[in-house]
């Protein structure tokens, strides 16, 4: 995890503490990397709602190389792939619930993993680079984009997979994206209300139609 996940309208209401001064978020229920997404930053102390395409590339990363769209929780802040962003360029990925699979006889199986009575924000880091297409001194030349941190996902109830996404409550918004903290307290800050959310999830089956990234609808989250 995260390789896939679920936004809807309805996360605007189920996170009135970060998403309430911003309208309702777009329906996706099958959002696959490389899409662009909804990310919350904080911009010159204020924050913002701006997309973001799903799999993190650098200005210093070649236009070839591979871009992750999972950083882990026990390297993102020292590893040389994701150090600077997080300590200058985090942000938080509202959505629903989020996919995982098991291997069955039959084939792969998907789950919804959500908590009932919220929707998740996800803690990410924020990467910038220049568009190739565009010329040095265009106003959209530089793009955002993302990757998911994640987890020991064993601290969940009922997982499914051995990783998952490293969620924010909502005492933590402010810190995750603020100035303060030092890297270490902030894998501090994020290791704790990760594990409170995590506590809070369950899972379901839910049809195979999600296997693939071109189905989108509500079906898609309906309990098998």
């Amino acid at each position: 995890m995260c390789g896939r996940y679920v936004v809807t309208k309805a996360v605007s209401d189920l996170l009135p503490d970060l998403l309430g001064d911003f309208g309702p978020l777009p329906d996706d229920y099958n959002v696959a990397p490389t899409e662009d997404v909804p990310i919350l930053r904080a911009r010159h102390g204020e924050r913002q709602l701006v997309p973001a395409s799903w799999g993190f590339k650098a200005a210093w990363m070649g236009e070839k190389q591979k871009r992750p769209i999972n950083a882990r929780i026990e390297t993102v802040a020292t590893s040389g792939m994701w150090r600077k962003a997080f300590a200058q360029a985090r942000c938080i990925v509202p959505a629903l619930g989020y996919y995982e699979w098991t291997v069955t006889p039959t084939g792969k199986q998907p789950h919804f993993i959500h908590d009932p009575d919220h929707a998740l924000a996800m803690a990410g880091v924020v990467g910038v680079w220049p568009d190739p297409t565009k010329p040095e001194d265009a106003p959209d030349r530089w793009r955002l984009s993302m990757a998911i941190v994640t987890r020991d996902a064993h601290v969940a109830p009922g997982e499914v997979h051995d990783r998952m996404p490293a969620c924010l409550t909502p005492d933590a918004y402010d810190d995750w994206l603020g100035d303060d903290l030092s890297p270490d307290d902030l894998v501090h800050l994020l290791d704790d209300s990760s594990l409170r959310v995590a506590g809070e999830l369950t899972h379901y089956e839910v049809s195979r139609a999600v296997n693939s990234v071109r189905n989108d609808g509500p079906e898609l989250i309906q309990p098998l």
